[in-house]
């Protein structure tokens, strides 16, 4: 690895600091409170599983110029392209009113005398004025910035309370099933890096210029380091978590037991570093969602349009369709702090949401197998074997969430 590619990283931070937000952050935190370290694995299957998801993306991307959205337009049956699209309304709805939510959650643990709706809003403004007036270089400063700041608290909390070596390295390299914990496993697997925000990917390396086949290897060494520092980071709030009373588990309510938590053990310091990288989380989460999602829709709206020929330079941030849909993530969702989610629509997010990463996943292993699309650049056994897994894991959790509403 050389010196110069890690100076460049980027995207990776990117995807990294928008994957990890608060539903990851409860999610690992369930776990970790139900089962201690005796699931930590789980945090690692999650993030090799999403980086060879993502190395996958870029690969198909480098290698045919087309981003994966302009592959299923241009290559596939009408039909995946305008799911997605049903999806990604109904996914960007649900997602920016828990993030706005989140945020105000997060930003009332630390100062109180704001509510959690006022919160909120300023947080998806605030957010919404960086992506609009920013390029791709300033956000991926932020979002640097951002992630330094979660990671090192989380980690240093973590630190303090680390367990054993050897419950520490058994929790990490002997998988176990713990009597009732297969939903938690996989909702820890599923979550850690994110879902819809894995393809927003392909158009931040666009912005960053990276074009064409040599990149492939600055690309994997880009997500090795995001999913990386995502599998740390699910690592560390699991191990925090590890201490705290099982009965709590419903939403913010983990998140203040954490803090409370770590306020017992090492301090007061130790509640405020812990809300502080809650933060730290959830707004950066907030602000990769907010600029990386409208790219979706851009390619989506524009490609049917556009030639295959003309793919790159398409300055998609300044256009009305990018403009248009950051506002629909800024604003209509503000509305679900009001009223909060009706439950025809908790239904449909949950069930769609669990198809999402399956269907992502397959489309992936047959665009990717295709040596006429990419030659010589098709998957390895190996990746398929990964694939295969993934799908078969996320298959499950979506079996299992429709069956908990039907």
């Amino acid at each position: 690895m050389k010196l110069n590619e890690l100076k460049t990283i980027g995207p990776g931070i990117i995807i990294a600091a928008t994957g990890v937000g608060a539903g990851d952050l409860i999610a690992a935190s369930v776990s970790g409170a139900r089962y201690g370290t005796t699931i930590l694995w789980a945090a690692v299957v999650g993030a090799i599983i999403k980086f060879v998801i993502n190395e996958n993306l870029a690969r198909w991307q480098l290698v045919t110029g087309t981003t994966l959205l302009e592959g299923w337009i241009w290559r596939l049956p009408r039909f995946v392209s305008i799911y997605f699209l049903a999806y990604l309304l109904l996914w960007s709805f649900i997602v920016a009113g828990a993030l706005i939510s989140a945020a105000g959650l997060a930003a009332h643990a630390l100062i109180p005398s704001v509510s959690v709706e006022l919160w909120g809003l300023v947080h998806s403004i605030v957010a919404a004025v960086i992506v609009w007036r920013g390029a791709y270089r300033h956000i991926e400063r932020i979002m640097k910035l951002l992630i330094a700041l979660m990671f090192g608290v989380v980690m240093i909390c973590a630190i303090v309370l680390l367990p054993s070596a050897d419950a520490l390295l058994t929790g990490i390299f002997v998988p176990s099933l713990p009597e009732g914990s297969i939903v938690f496993v996989l909702g820890v697997i599923g979550g850690v890096g994110g879902s819809v925000t894995v393809m927003s990917y392909g158009y931040w390396i666009r912005e960053k210029q990276w074009n064409g086949s040599q990149y492939l290897t600055q690309c994997r060494i880009d997500l090795a380091v995001a999913y990386i520092l995502t599998g740390l980071f699910g690592l560390a709030v699991m191990i925090i978590a590890a201490g705290v009373q099982p009965d709590v588990i419903e939403g913010g309510e983990m998140i203040l037991a954490v803090a409370n938590h770590l306020e017992a053990s090492i301090g007061t310091y130790g509640k405020w570093l812990f809300l502080i990288g809650f933060w730290g989380a959830v707004f950066s989460s907030m602000i990769g969602v907010w600029d990386g999602v409208p790219y979706l829709f851009t390619d989506f709206m524009t490609a049917r349009t556009r030639s295959a020929s003309d793919t790159t330079g398409i300055p998609y941030t300044k256009t009305a369709y990018y403009r248009l849909y950051l506002l629909y993530l800024a604003v209509p969702p503000m509305m679900l702090l009001l009223f909060g989610k009706p439950v025809w629509i908790v239904v449909i997010y949950a069930v769609t949401g669990a198809f999402f990463l399956p269907f992502l996943a397959v489309l992936l292993m047959y665009m990717n197998n295709r040596r006429d699309w990419l030659k010589q650049y098709t998957n390895s056994v190996l990746t398929n074997v990964l694939i295969t897994i993934s799908v078969l894991l996320f298959s499950y959790l979506l079996i299992e969430k429709t069956l908990r509403f039907f």
